[in-house]
């Protein structure tokens, strides 16, 4: 070979990047398993000799990536491997295509995510400049996280390597290991600054007070987060006003200004806004509570929860009845039969997809700090019951990057937790609040919520079906794993920054117990859009469809299939076009027999899994996490009101802070659907499962924006 090494190559836009040749050896790996023809050595064999002729056309000079995948197709013909040679202009074609549309969504993507990920990417996190036009990558997304959130390192140490742990943040991230919480990605490195994403404001008996509440919620909405309230301190419907007189309008109606004011502010166009209300059981109003969103066009930025005492679930069982008190004067104004409440809630539930509830006791059990008051409400999503002002940050690894040769790679995790969960505790330093109160008590308690995502994937990595005993088994061990290696973090931090403000009579504070810089450390999230731009199944939900049609923008639709199920079908010869299209159709492999039985009893979605597993997940995560678990038990369409009433009480019995149903079909506007589509080919309609671009599994209402 004469001259020097090629140890360049010049990309598509011109930029220049180091020559790598195990992404010549990943591309034709992947043309070989589509064509079963052949295995690792032979991808070894075939990339050496791609590179030994890229090294003597090109020495001395800078090859362009079509120079190089030319030689790819020389290659394989002149290997005598005209198959694979097709499957590899094939996927040189999809590539393409997909460049084509990114290039039509406006992202210059160089991380090679999805289509779906760069529509995400430039409808919500990719900074724009004033004429909307997008003025950085997703790497420099990352970058600009990245750096910001490290800058904080200079608020303990002001001599801090901050370049290093910069790097650090942004490998976490570009890698895909862990991501944060949207409002750091969209606003980090802003003048906006407010790195959040969940907030619960108090909501007091007077009108200063709710309309004091009502303006906070406009300014946290504007920065991107969301909001949870409790309306149970309201006097109820019909209850004297003393100051004009007059007759007051109770909690519901008050909640229909919260929802109009959410409507009108949008989140400054990039997402929606979306609130919890929730009222107790042994309010006056409940039962009209209960039935507020029978209308599907009324509080559609609420979910809604019930919160319940075991007291009550206790008298539910006894049919037993309980008494109704007004919080003005605290004392009894009637009673209701604790069953007939029970039902209305699983009925509306059933009908509706809401209320959810929440189980006042498991959460005030586990209040880290009861010295500063009771926890009465959560985020919008449930995972986080916080208490008056607080907020919180989250955070998600991805579990499908922690799976190495068919294992979990614990020590991989074990650093990406602690890496992590330095990068939340900074975000807190990094992040400007909306109004005093709000910096104050989260200064004080320094909450953050690390949690999950990809954990269908990988199960499915793992072998291991979602509905097994087996799973459960693999989610208590991860996130009991996860919750050591969080907690040793903090206990770090504290070592080296202090314990959190207010530490001394928290539940933290006991002999024997370590002394943590957060008062609350994990969380569940149903992560929703930062899955896809990961690339992986919604935080702890099962995997939605295998294969389903994917509305990337208005008039462009596209097959997705799901990566790992294509992957195993290329590699056991059962893959093919026509077959997804089937799996789509379906939304489900179950009862194809076409498809190997062992592949059909790993590969699971929504559509097979019964409620109960959905309830036991749920509470093996809970088990390790001190904040709470969002999860929701997605129900078919034939899911009948006692399945319901089965779910809650499971969920009251196995120790869940809450719990959410939806029922397939139950509202009109649902992110996922079955939808009629006309094939080119045939011109016949067909019914597909449809997603829309920010579905990523979970509930498919689209209630759970974040």
């Amino acid at each position: 070979m004469s001259g020097p090494e090629v140890a360049q190559i010049r990309k598509r836009d011109g930029s220049v990047f180091p020559f790598e040749p195990r992404k010549i050896k990943a591309a034709i790996r992947k043309a070989l398993a589509a064509t079963s023809s052949g295995n690792g050595k032979l991808a070894t064999e075939l990339t050496e000799q791609v590179v030994d002729i890229v090294q003597a056309r090109f020495a001395g000079n800078v090859p362009t990536v079509e120079d190089v995948q030319d030689i790819v197709e020389e290659v394989l013909m002149t290997r005598g491997h005209s198959p694979v040679a097709k499957a590899y202009i094939l996927y040189r074609k999809q590539r393409t295509n997909v460049r084509e549309l990114k290039k039509r969504i406006g992202v210059r993507d160089d991380l090679k995510l999805s289509v779906n990920a760069a529509r995400v990417l430039e409808q919500r996190y990719l900074l724009k400049d004033d004429s909307g036009r997008i003025v950085e990558t997703p790497s420099q997304l990352f970058r600009r996280v990245a750096r910001a959130v490290a800058d904080a390192e200079k608020n303990f140490d002001p001599a801090a390597d901050v370049k290093t742990l910069e790097e650090e943040f942004y490998g976490l991230m570009s890698s895909l290991e862990f991501l944060p919480n949207s409002p750091t990605l969209m606003n980090a490195g802003t003048g906006l600054g407010q790195l959040s994403a969940c907030f619960v404001l108090p909501v007091e008996d007077s009108i200063v007070d709710i309309f004091d509440a009502l303006r906070n919620m406009a300014l946290i909405h504007q920065s991107g987060g969301g909001t949870g309230f409790s309306f149970s301190r309201l006097r109820p419907k019909g209850d004297v006003v003393r100051s004009t007189k007059g007759i007051a309008s109770g909690p519901v109606s008050f909640m229909r200004i919260f929802d109009m004011a959410t409507d009108v502010i949008k989140q400054g166009g990039r997402r929606r806004g979306a609130n919890m209300g929730i009222l107790r059981t042994d309010h006056p109003d409940i039962m009209e509570f209960v039935q507020s969103k029978d209308n599907e066009a009324v509080l559609r930025n609420f979910n809604i929860s019930v919160s319940a005492t075991d007291r009550f679930m206790k008298a539910v069982t006894n049919a037993d009845s309980q008494p109704l008190l007004n919080p003005r004067t605290g004392k009894e104004s009637g009673s209701i039969q604790a069953d007939k409440l029970f039902n209305a809630v699983i009925n509306q539930a059933w009908r509706t997809g809401d209320p959810g509830m929440l189980f006042l006791d498991r959460i005030a059990n586990d209040n880290p700090t009861p010295q500063l008051g009771p926890i009465e409400a959560t985020n919008p999503c449930g995972e986080l019951p916080l208490l008056p002002y607080e907020s919180c940050n989250l955070g998600s690894i991805n579990l499908s990057r922690m799976v190495s040769d068919g294992n979990i790679n614990w020590e991989k995790l074990g650093r990406v937790t602690n890496v992590a969960v330095h990068f939340l505790d900074n975000v807190i330093e990094a992040s400007k609040f909306p109004i005093a109160e709000i910096e104050r008590i989260t200064r004080g308690n320094r909450k953050i919520g690390l949690g999950v995502m990809g954990f269908a994937d990988a199960l499915t990595m793992l072998s291991i079906p979602y509905n097994s005993e087996e799973a459960l088994e693999k989610a208590e061990r991860i996130m009991g794993f996860v919750h050591q290696e969080a907690y040793k973090a903090s206990e770090k931090l504290a070592t080296q920054r202090g314990v959190f403000p207010n530490f001394e009579g928290s539940a933290h504070d006991r002999p024997g117990k370590p002394r943590l810089r957060n008062a609350a450390v994990l969380s569940v999230a149903p992560t929703g859009t930062i899955s896809i731009l990961a690339g992986c199944s919604s935080g702890i939900e099962p995997v939605f469809a295998l294969s389903f049609v994917r509305n990337v923008m208005e008039g462009t639709q596209l097959l997705e299939v799901n990566p790992l199920f294509e992957q195993v079908a290329r590699e056991r010869s059962f893959f093919s076009e026509k077959l997804m299209e089937r799996v789509a159709q379906r939304g489900t492999i179950r009862d194809m027999d076409e498809i190997p039985e062992d592949v059909r009893r790993v590969f699971v979605t929504d559509w097979d899994i019964a409620p109960q597993w959905h309830v036991r997940m749920q509470s093996a995560f809970q088990k390790h996490v001190d904040n709470s678990v969002s999860k929701t038990v997605n129900l078919p369409a034939e899911a009948t009101v006692e399945d319901v009433g089965q779910v809650y009480s499971l969920a009251h019995e196995l120790g869940c802070k809450g719990i959410t149903v939806y029922r397939y079909g139950t509202k009109k506007d649902q992110v996922l659907n079955l939808t009629g589509r006309t094939r080119k080919e045939t011109g016949e309609a067909s019914h597909y499962l449809t997603a829309q671009s920010e579905y990523s599994g979970g509930c498919p209402s689209g209630a759970c924006p974040f």
